[in-house]
């Protein structure tokens, strides 16, 4: 796709990822449509998107992204004269607290969108953390969180090409509920774990199955490949995400719905996972934690589901934005 037009897409399908809401039945009675606007439809139906508030956006070329908010009108807001990026020293300095009193000038129309925050120092994962994806994928129920590391190498924007390996057969999606660390997190309570979360996001845990199960060894093999970890388009602040254990998710490939469940059937909450992580490393600032992702990825649909260059990968989380992919080829 042609730079110009690419930017141009992203400008158009962030625009409308704001006006989007869920005018469909309410999962668990979460969701709900106040002002009756139909918003832009996945064909099965609309999008989530709660009243837009305080959100952070990265902008710009990839190594070169600058800091913003969103505000309400859909324009970003350049706040990189504020700080420098939304990194571990952001976070770990109280730049969260000091955000409303920043202000600037207008971030360039039709910019990229960056990952919402820079690369973290690690991103942790929790597998099988739903009961029907372990049942699809035939992996008996965890007694325990299962935990993974995602490489950082794989960080990547949410409206940027996602390659595909070489040799790779068995590219998969998992659209997932993600956090990011906002304080030093060591041996937390889960009483205490959600007030260590600085905002939420949407990740889509990319991964290669073949590479993880077919190679032996730990399943990072398949989960760190480059391009394998998109975030965004923005990180939420707790106050406006809402409850983070009753959010929808969906997931579409080239238009078809693959993935439509919620973070209330996840086995281990937010507050459970945070805490139990905690016990076997140390969280720092802008490290990222993913919650595991529903049923409905192609490892549990037959050969022919998976990935192929040139599919479109749609995925939302409500009220956290949604994100999209094109798939193509390691050159």
């Amino acid at each position: 796709m042609p730079d110009s037009n690419r930017i141009l897409f992203q400008k158009w399908f962030f625009l409308i990822a704001l006006r989007t809401r869920f005018a469909e039945k309410p999962v668990k009675g979460r969701l709900r449509n106040p002002r009756g606007h139909a918003g832009f439809r996945w064909r099965g139906g609309p999008l989530s998107e709660r009243d837009v508030g305080m959100k952070l956006v990265r902008f710009g070329p990839p190594g070169g992204e600058k800091p913003g908010i969103l505000r309400s009108d859909g324009s970003v807001t350049d706040i990189s004269s504020h700080c420098r990026d939304f990194d571990e020293a952001f976070f770990a300095g109280g730049g969260m607290e000091r955000l409303e009193e920043y202000d600037g000038p207008p971030a360039p129309a039709g910019t990229r969108l960056g990952p919402a925050v820079a690369r973290p120092s690690k991103i942790v994962c929790v597998g099988l953390n739903y009961r029907a994806h372990a049942e699809e994928t035939k992996a008996a129920i965890p007694s325990e969180p299962v935990l993974f590391m995602k490489a950082s190498s794989a960080w990547n924007g949410p409206f940027d090409d996602v390659l595909i390996p070489p040799g790779s057969a068995k590219t998969d999606w998992e659209v997932e509920l993600a956090m990011v660390i906002g304080r030093v997190t060591r041996r937390v309570s889960a009483a205490e774990a959600k007030s260590h979360v600085a905002g939420y996001g949407v990740l889509n845990d990319y991964s290669e199955r073949a590479y993880q199960k077919e190679r032996g060894g730990q399943w990072m093999k398949g989960k760190g490949c480059d391009t394998f970890a998109p975030f965004g388009p923005w990180l939420v602040t707790p106050d406006e995400a809402g409850d983070p254990d009753a959010l929808r998710l969906r997931l579409r490939v080239n238009g078809a719905v693959m993935q439509d469940s919620t973070t209330a059937d996840m086995i281990f909450p937010v507050s459970e996972i945070i805490s139990y992580i905690s016990c076997f490393m140390t969280l720092l600032p802008g490290d990222v934690i993913s919650t595991g992702t529903p049923s409905g990825v192609a490892a549990g649909r037959g050969p022919d589901a998976f990935l192929k260059p040139g599919d479109l990968v749609e995925a939302e989380v409500e009220g956290l934005g949604a994100q999209r992919q094109r798939i193509l080829a390691t050159p």
